[in-house]
């Protein structure tokens, strides 16, 4: 036992002691931009916090919407495969680690065999024992191949956990596009409805005044045409709410299904200026960069795991116990057995095997670098874009809005002309068009804007943090 202990200690030292095969990681360089390109992303004492940072339901404050995105977080699909992915990563971990330990093996066994006479001076033998023993054998990890390979799994671990917070960042986004696409559209459909009520009663005042000569059927006919134009609108628009309705049930895990509504659209919250934050903490925070990062860390591992296949392996295996051929002195003393082994084994002929897989390895190293430098570039594209859509479609609703209060005075006042006999009513088929198309415009510039924020948030890696 003394010797047995010291020899454990002479390995566990020599272990210690041992090399460590490949490069270690150290995060590579990047190119990171002062700021973001884009309004009001100039980084100050005052705009140091990112909008990334805040809790989801502080920049979604439509109650309704905050129990979409609950109930979204408890249901959705994607988001338990993700989950289930992690807990795959998780029981990797410990498989491969394990590789770094001594596998032990035991219990009890009979034996029996039957020899025939070879010659007058062998004579044949029947044969019959028990044994009980423990076996044991240990690849040691002298060149770090196992440790390696655990960093490895660690590493892809943390990439999948990652991807699960990716997972509700996008899932957040995606709830909350749909629901305000859904709101816009209840609000394209309330003007359509509004419209056509309206051309409904000019159609009735056209065929009231052609019934007694004041004008003619072509008023008749142009203020129908009005009014199918605006029917028309109805059946599409309410299509396209229901299938939002279906896709927004999926985002929750459920059976398409009626989705209850909240605040109307022009209540969702905007904000006046976006705390961008620094460019450097894009890095720590948005999701994909950091599974990118972990994906790298472990390719980059798995290089010192294939360059430890030139290095020649040590294994140690052993057995005791106790063999008797009568099983009432199985635990005499002088049934004791016991036997050990150490092999050394270095590859001599692989036919390039070993050096093509090191080439392959670090291929896939190299990838995995490129990918981590692209996800970074296209993240700050991300954020540079969702800055500019904010701004531009702010602009873009500011101009919508006086448009369409002034299509609307133009379309009263023809309408007022024409019920004065002073123009046609085709003038009044121009200025209403005209409204009725300004109002629509109006409401997907609403839409535009808020799904800007929405861009934005997701772009900062905002929302996985809860």
């Amino acid at each position: 036992m003394r010797l047995l202990l010291c020899l454990v200690l002479l390995i566990i030292t020599l272990l210690q002691a041992g090399c460590l095969v490949g490069p270690n990681y150290k995060r590579p360089a990047v190119q990171i931009p002062p700021a973001y390109r884009g309004p009001d992303s100039t980084p100050s004492a005052s705009t140091l916090d990112s909008l990334g940072d805040a809790k989801w339901w502080t920049v979604f404050q439509d109650p309704q919407l905050q129990i979409l995105i609950r109930t979204a977080l408890q249901r959705n699909f994607d988001l338990r495969i993700a989950a289930s992915r992690v807990l795959q990563a998780r029981a990797q971990v410990v498989i491969t680690r394990a590789d770094q330990f001594p596998t032990v093996t035991g219990g009890p066994q009979a034996i029996g065999g039957h020899s025939a006479s070879v010659t007058s001076v062998i004579p044949g033998y029947t044969y019959n024992a028990t044994e009980v023993a423990i076996s044991g054998s240990w690849d040691l990890d002298f060149w770090g191949k196992y440790r390696r390979a655990t960093e490895s799994a660690r590493a892809t671990l943390l990439a999948n956990e990652w991807a699960r917070r990716a997972v509700v960042n996008t899932l957040i986004a995606n709830v909350a596009t749909a629901y305000f696409q859904l709101r816009a559209l209840d609000l394209q459909l309330e003007i359509s409805r509004s419209t056509l009520k309206s051309r409904e009663e000019s159609v009735e005042l056209t065929q009231t005044l052609e019934a007694g000569g004041a004008n003619s059927l072509l008023d008749v006919r142009q203020a129908q045409e009005l009014l199918e134009t605006a029917a028309a609108t109805i059946p599409d628009l309410e299509r396209q709410a229901q299938q939002e309705e279906n896709q927004l049930s999926i985002y929750l895990g459920q059976n398409p299904e009626s989705i209850p509504r909240g605040l109307p659209l022009t209540s969702q919250t905007l904000l006046e200026t976006i705390p961008a934050g620094l460019p450097s903490h894009l890095l720590e925070h948005r999701p994909d960069i950091q599974e990118a990062e972990q994906n790298l860390r472990a390719a980059n591992a798995q290089t010192g795991v294939s360059r430890a296949a030139y290095f020649p392996d040590i294994t140690l295996t052993g057995l005791a116990g106790f063999e008797t051929t009568s099983l009432f002195k199985l635990f005499n003393p002088s049934s004791h057995i016991w036997n050990y082994t150490g092999v050394l084994t270095q590859p001599i002929f692989e036919a390039g095997r070993i050096r093509a897989n090191v080439r392959l390895v670090e291929a896939e190293q190299q990838q995995s670098l490129l990918t981590y430098q692209q996800t970074i570039q296209q993240a700050f594209s991300d954020v540079s874009n969702a800055l500019i859509s904010y701004r531009k479609y702010r602009s873009v609703r500011e101009s919508d809005l006086l448009l369409a209060r002034v299509s609307r005075e133009a379309a009263n006042l023809s309408e007022l002309r024409y019920k004065g006999g002073v123009s046609s009513y085709l003038e009044v088929l121009t200025n209403e068009t005209n409204a009725f198309s300004a109002d629509l415009s109006l409401a997907t510039a609403e839409l535009n804007e808020r799904l800007a924020l929405v861009q934005i948030y997701n772009a900062l890696g905002g929302g996985w943090n809860f």
